[in-house]
């Protein structure tokens, strides 16, 4: 679960079997009580015809959390850490960093640090899009070092410059208008 509607969706499955939880976050539900067989397969099908997937073995879990934790730090929090990402991940999900970085790319493969730049990078995306924070105010956000660091890397990564990106959604806007 990677937002507030994919809780809400599981939140609703899980009432549908007359289900009750202890806590629901971003990827994680600890349910009550002991689901049937035949409770997992009707949930684990409601969560499919929603895009979502049930997880049960540890390494998908933990890829998940590892997921989610990043994907919170990017998109839902403003706090910056005052750590590198590595420990932030280990403090927040208790293993040594090398196994979760072994871990992601073992099940994902790519690195826990090419997801957690392409998320930032789709942040900067997002706020060029809505026009409300300059670069100088998108790369404080994202704690990037400076204004050239964040354009570097975003095209590095996008092969388009920041401002080459949102003239892009300019010009496209200004067709629609003429149409």
């Amino acid at each position: 679960m990677v937002c507030n509607r994919c809780k809400m969706v599981v939140k609703s499955e899980l009432q549908k079997l007359g289900l009750h939880f202890m806590h629901l976050e971003l990827g994680e539900v600890d349910v009550m009580e002991d689901l049937s067989a035949e409770q997992l397969e009707i949930l684990s099908k409601g969560l499919n015809k929603t895009g979502l997937e049930l997880m049960n073995d540890k390494k998908s879990i933990l890829v998940e959390k590892i997921q989610t934790t990043i994907i919170e730090l990017i998109h839902y929090t403003d706090e910056q850490i005052k750590i590198n990402l590595s420990d932030h991940l280990t403090s927040k999900l208790n293993y040594n960093y090398t196994y979760l970085a072994n871990l992601f790319s073992e099940v994902k493969g790519t690195t826990i640090e090419n997801f957690y730049l392409t998320h930032k990078i789709e942040k900067v995306k997002e706020l060029l899009v809505y026009d409300e924070l300059n670069l100088t105010e998108i790369a404080d956000k994202l704690h990037y070092s400076s204004v050239a660091h964040l354009s570097n890397q975003f095209k590095k990564m996008t092969g388009l410059t920041p401002t080459h990106f949102k003239n892009l959604k300019l010009k496209r806007r200004s067709t629609i208008v003429n149409m």
